[in-house]
């Protein structure tokens, strides 16, 4: 859902930055700054005065009034005329202006209900200024039901039935120093292609509902430090209760992510079970941690399958074969080789008798 956004808008929210002044058209302050059938949101919203693709939001700067100058008076007129009729144009904004604006700018708006501003800054500026508001305040947004939290720096999204416990894990968690962000509905935007930022209401902010505690004020319990009011979306936590036939089918080693979409974003989901004795915050900071070193480049699943794989093929049969092969052979005396004296000559049979006695004697 995209929400809908008028010339008033944009003023009110841009005058103080921009230096706006509301010079003429004062009757189109409603308006629209994107059809509601925009394929593509935010796109050719802001630019230099263009006829052959008109923006939403004209700007006009120095290069494009040495354009209108230029020009005879009829073909200025007409100009001026076409330039302030077209329908997709919402408004007109007039940069570098220091001196009064021409009569002829001021009479096209009212007549056209086209509104024109003006403001001091070059062109270059209220362009960026325009379209860094814009984006972010015509981007495509959803309410999810949930428990928004900041945990060791990543937004982590709780999500499943209600009475589940999602309220009671966000006070856990609060009470192990992580943050809380938004309770029961959570507001995402897509920001970027791939980039999901999740904020509260400002009617529900600071506020987290608990079954038998009631409405508790995080802020004023916690601290400052315990409540954001926006984060990025990177990870999903999603509860359910343990079930034997659920059981039986898991993942145990998890080796497909997980994932849920939303805004057309893919993002990474875990299933946690809640069942009596189960230590939920600490599974969830785990899962967050599990999250961290993917996002390191370290896939523990696949470290796990590499060293017992090496294992295997260490005990395959003939895998030792080379190594047995080196080993040198041990060799033993019989009692019919030849006995030696300490210069390594040989004794005769008497001569070695005669050692034999002397050995057992000492």
């Amino acid at each position: 859902m995209t929400p809908a956004l008028t010339t008033n808008d944009l003023f009110e929210a841009l005058s103080d930055a921009l230096k706006l002044s509301w010079i003429a058209g004062r009757a189109g302050g409603d308006r629209p700054l994107e059809l509601a059938t925009a394929k593509f949101p935010g796109m050719a919203l802001v630019g230099h005065l263009n006829f052959v693709h008109p923006n939403r939001i004209q700007v006009i700067g120095r290069v494009e009034n040495k354009y209108l100058n230029k020009l005879k008076i009829r073909e200025r007129a007409n100009t001026v005329h076409n330039m302030f009729s077209c329908n997709k144009t919402s408004a007109i904004v007039l940069a570098n202006t220091t001196k009064k604006v021409a009569p002829n700018l001021i009479k096209e708006a009212d007549k056209n209900k086209l509104p024109l501003f003006s403001s001091p800054l070059s062109s270059p500026v209220i362009i960026d200024y325009l379209q860094y508001y814009l984006t972010r305040a015509l981007a495509p947004r959803i309410t999810v039901h949930g428990v928004y939290m900041e945990v060791m720096g990543m937004g982590v999204l709780i999500t499943g039935e209600a009475g589940i416990g999602k309220s009671e894990l966000a006070l856990e968690l609060l009470s192990r120093n992580h943050r809380l962000i938004a309770d029961d509905a959570v507001e995402f935007i897509r920001v970027g292609p791939d980039v999901l930022v999740g904020q509260c209401p400002k009617s529900l902010s600071d506020y987290l509902e608990v079954r038998g505690l009631g409405i508790l004020n995080i802020r004023l319990m916690f601290g400052e430090t315990a409540v954001r009011h926006k984060k990025k979306l990177h990870l999903i936590v999603r509860l359910e209760k343990m079930h034997k036939e659920r059981l039986h089918k898991l993942d145990r080693l998890r080796a497909h992510q997980l994932t849920r979409t939303i805004l057309n974003v893919d993002v990474p989901e875990v299933v946690l079970f809640v069942a009596p004795g189960r230590n939920l915050a600490v599974l969830v900071e785990a899962a967050t941690r599990s999250y961290i070193l993917q996002v390191w480049g370290i896939d523990t699943i696949e470290d796990f399958m590499k060293r017992h794989q090496a294992l295997i093929e260490m005990n395959l049969p003939g895998a030792n074969l080379g190594a047995a092969q080196a080993v040198p052979v041990r060799t033993t005396r019989t009692r019919n080789m030849p006995k030696k004296n300490r210069n390594g000559r040989r004794l005769s049979a008497k001569g070695a008798s005669k050692a034999t006695r002397r050995k057992s004697t000492q």
